[in-house]
């Protein structure tokens, strides 16, 4: 099933501010909360919906990424997450959008993992070269990272033998402490991370000797990643869930991927298309000849007709880069150019100055032997 429009999810306008769009998802998942539509078995989904359009079009970098390429720039297992986040991450991490409180006060105190709001860990960010073949079509590529993981000792909560830790007394496991304030508008009251635990809810008596009390340990992992069709150098992909945890508990942060395109010898890019500078002898040009040019897939031959001029374009229909949008893919563009020889033997000079007066060799450029700019222009409309 496709996805529907993020923009269209949040019934907003693609000009809208972070404050509009902030607002729209606080009233839609006001709307589709679970606890606020028990029999109804669609609410869920909407509100992970809009949870995933709310992470992409809050975050500046991925909305621009989603205005340029769409859902399928944000494939591949880049992009959003909110398609597979569960509800504890959306609650924790979205939860400041209904104030301090997350979104307690509104359904009943339901807040992620028993009312603690599970922290998030730090992204991780790496650079990732691509040839041109590999970006044309897609590549897999499976890379070492070293990123903070859980401990597998304690468990990830810092304790020794995962055991060793009470219930803070201050906020009684929530995590948060309650301070109600009398205004004469009545009593208002507001929730902040609590100051003894740091919003865990329990204390360490006991710290794990394998990490110290951290939580996590170092490890180094091999992750695939699944690069997607026309990515453009400089762009930046993510994956969610795939970088630092954070200590003691709570949901990893992203990799950041920064696509790097290698330079290649003989082609050139020029969006979704390949250009490629091929020179021919005056000889081939004038009586034709069948060569091979280079692709990003392999040689092909290509027909050179008699009567061939320099600065003639040939195209190879779906030999460039395929669109990230799904879209089809770009041509090759072949730009001829005719080698005239910068020295001559005797023999040779005398054959040509034997062809100077012939009138098949002087210049007679009709209404169709356009100029070069005008055949680039005639290409790429």
């Amino acid at each position: 099933m496709a996805k529907r429009d993020y923009y269209e999810i949040l019934d907003i306008s693609k000009g809208a501010s972070q404050e509009e769009i902030k607002k729209a998802y606080r009233k839609i998942a006001i709307k589709y909360h679970p606890d606020k539509n028990p029999d109804d078995p669609t609410a869920e989904d909407k509100f992970k919906e809009a949870a995933e359009a709310y992470e992409i079009l809050s975050d500046q970098q991925k909305r621009q990424r989603y205005d340029q390429f769409g859902h399928q720039g944000m494939n591949g297992g880049f992009g959003g997450g909110g398609g597979g986040m569960n509800m504890e991450d959306i609650f924790s991490q979205f939860g400041d959008v209904f104030g301090g409180g997350g979104f307690e006060g509104f359904f009943g105190g339901r807040q992620g993992g028993g009312g603690r709001r599970a922290r998030k860990g730090s992204n991780l960010r790496i650079k990732l070269k691509l040839s041109l073949e590999e970006v044309a079509n897609g590549v897999e590529k499976k890379i070492k990272v070293k990123r903070y993981v859980a401990c597998s000792t304690c468990g990830g909560n810092g304790a020794k033998n995962g055991t060793d830790m009470q219930t803070c007394g201050s906020c009684q496991g929530s995590g948060q402490v309650r301070k109600v304030v009398n205004t004469m508008l009545g009593q208002m009251v507001s929730s902040a991370t609590c100051p003894t635990c740091n919003g865990e809810g329990r204390i360490v008596t006991k710290s794990c000797d394998a990490c110290h009390g951290s939580g996590r340990e170092l490890q180094e992992e091999v992750i695939t990643i699944n690069v997607p069709g026309g990515v453009m150098d400089g762009m930046q992909l993510s994956m969610s869930g795939k970088g630092n945890v954070p200590e003691r508990g709570g949901v990893p942060g992203d990799l950041l991927i920064q696509i790097e395109e290698e330079e290649h010898p003989t082609l050139k890019r020029e969006g979704n298309n390949i250009i490629f500078d091929q020179y021919i002898s005056f000889v081939d040009a004038a009586i034709g000849a069948d060569i091979e040019v280079p692709t990003i897939t392999g040689k092909v031959k290509i027909n050179i007709k008699p009567g061939t001029q320099s600065g003639e374009i040939f195209r190879l229909r779906g030999k460039g880069i395929k669109d990230i949008n799904g879209y089809g893919k770009g041509d090759q563009l072949i730009h001829i150019n005719v080698w005239t020889p910068k020295s001559l033997n005797s023999e040779e000079r005398a054959v040509l100055e034997s062809l100077r007066d012939s009138d098949n060799f002087m210049p007679h450029p009709g209404k169709n032997d356009k100029g070069f700019f005008e055949k680039v222009k005639d290409y790429f409309q």
